[in-house]
């Protein structure tokens, strides 16, 4: 099925979204620190908190390669030239945007802020509101039965 009726946006939300996400996160914690946990939790946390920076950057180098091999594009501005279901995406079927959601609750443990924390949720749901839902629809009509065959399989986040 070759549809390409249904293009994906016009404007690249995620990464902007998750820029705003951070800024609002920065300048709330500025202006109203919300309290933390304290000692001994809170350095398992931050520990925690390190460790999910290393997931991050597994996921997001597993992605991206997977893409390169793939022959598409990483732009969420772009029309899908491949289905990429290997790496990252083999486990879900947006590995940036859930890396990018994990880095800022990773940067939420370790620096102690909840503000982070909450903007990462806010930020995972107006990606999948402004972006998600409009690049599962360009793919189910670019790739058809062989994409929702794959989004039965794989989630879309974890």
């Amino acid at each position: 099925m070759t549809n390409f009726h249904v293009a994906p946006n016009r404007v690249p939300w995620p990464p902007i979204i998750y820029l705003a996400a951070i800024a609002v996160a920065v300048v709330l914690g500025l202006i109203y620190p919300l309290p933390w946990i304290t000692e001994p939790i809170s350095d398992l946390l931050f520990a925690a908190g390190w460790l999910a920076v290393a997931g991050v950057v597994a996921i997001e180098v597993s992605a991206m390669r997977a893409l390169k091999r793939g022959k598409t594009t990483i732009r969420p501005d772009r029309a899908s030239d491949h289905l990429v279901t290997s790496g990252a995406f083999s486990f879900t079927r947006n590995p940036i945007y859930f890396g990018n959601t994990l880095l800022m609750i990773a940067i939420g443990l370790i620096a102690g802020s909840v503000w982070f924390i909450i903007m990462a949720l806010v930020a995972a749901f107006a990606t999948q509101k402004l972006a998600i839902e409009r690049e599962e629809k360009h793919l189910q009509a670019r790739f058809g039965k062989k994409y929702l065959d794959y989004a039965r399989k794989v989630r879309r986040w974890i």
